[in-house]
């Protein structure tokens, strides 16, 4: 095993309790790196605690081997402005390709249509990504009983699937992002760490398991906006923690395209989600 494999092993299963990567102290970032507001709204009626109680019982905050108070790493990921000045790794990148390889389609042609570092709390880069793809899709239509778009994707499980990439990549994995890649016929994303305990690729409609407790817990308070008039979903919150997440992803994109979302791991380190497009390869998209 690699030393980095081993000491990701260390951080994550520790012989006297689970010490999750999510929980431990980011040393070089101070306390102040936190936002105030971005704290405060994972606050309840049933809170009672303030100041640092507050922030370490929540998981935002931990202290070092010295007793000093810093960010903890979901605290830097979800109650910071701007993660990436303390976790370079911390944002997704996203492209949107002119037809359905990253190779040029032909002279002249760009083979890129649109391309962005989303950065910014965790909740927001979810919301933003959606947004890339909703910019970026075709919509179809049917014109039966009056017209009737047909979209490429379905949103409810696109956003499920970002979801998930967000809550459930290894943040221990050095100078990795998710990706998002946006093809003509597809949508890859990429997401960094295998698949965590002892779940398979075979068994992930199946089976539930968090790689990041703490993170999960705070994405569960996290509202969804009501100004995404594009989501269409119930949920009021970014995670509801049932396990139901993988289900939608599979079932809404299936019902929609006509092929099942595919998952892969690859080399054992980042899992490989593919959508499918509904329609097919437009008739202007070159290869």
């Amino acid at each position: 095993m690699s030393t980095d494999y081993i000491i990701r092993l260390g951080q994550q299963r520790s012989q006297t309790r689970m010490i999750r990567f999510d929980e431990q102290p980011v040393v070089h970032a101070p306390l102040e790196a936190l936002d105030p507001a971005l704290c405060e709204r994972f606050r309840t009626p049933r809170t009672r605690d303030e100041g640092l109680d507050f922030l370490c019982k929540l998981g935002i905050a931990a202290l070092d081997d010295q007793g000093v108070a810093h960010p903890s790493v979901s605290g830097i990921l979800m109650a910071c402005r701007e993660p990436r000045e303390w976790m370079p790794n911390a944002f997704i990148q996203a492209v949107a390709y002119h037809g359905t390889s990253p190779s040029r389609p032909g002279p002249g042609l760009p083979y890129q249509l649109d391309a962005r570092d989303i950065g910014g709390p965790l909740d927001a880069q979810v919301c933003e990504a959606c947004r890339f793809v909703v910019r970026n899709m075709k919509v179809g239509a049917i014109k039966d009983m009056g017209r009737r778009d047909i979209p490429q994707y379905d949103l409810t499980a696109l956003f499920e699937a970002v979801v998930n990439a967000v809550a459930h990549r290894d943040y221990a994995v050095y100078d990795a992002k998710i990706r998002l890649k946006l093809f003509a016929d597809r949508v890859e994303l990429y997401s960094p760490g295998g698949i965590p305990n002892t779940m398979t690729v075979e068994s992930i409609l199946y089976r539930q398991a968090a790689r990041n407790e703490t993170l999960t817990s705070l994405l569960a308070r996290c509202p969804v906006p009501e100004e995404d008039e594009w989501l269409d979903t119930a949920r009021r919150t970014f995670m509801e923690k049932r396990g139901e997440g993988v289900r939608i992803i599979m079932e809404n994109s299936e019902r929609l395209s006509g092929r099942r979302p595919e998952y892969r791991l690859i080399d054992d380190s980042e899992l490989l989600l593919t959508v499918f497009a509904a329609g097919g390869v437009p008739a202007d998209a070159p290869g």
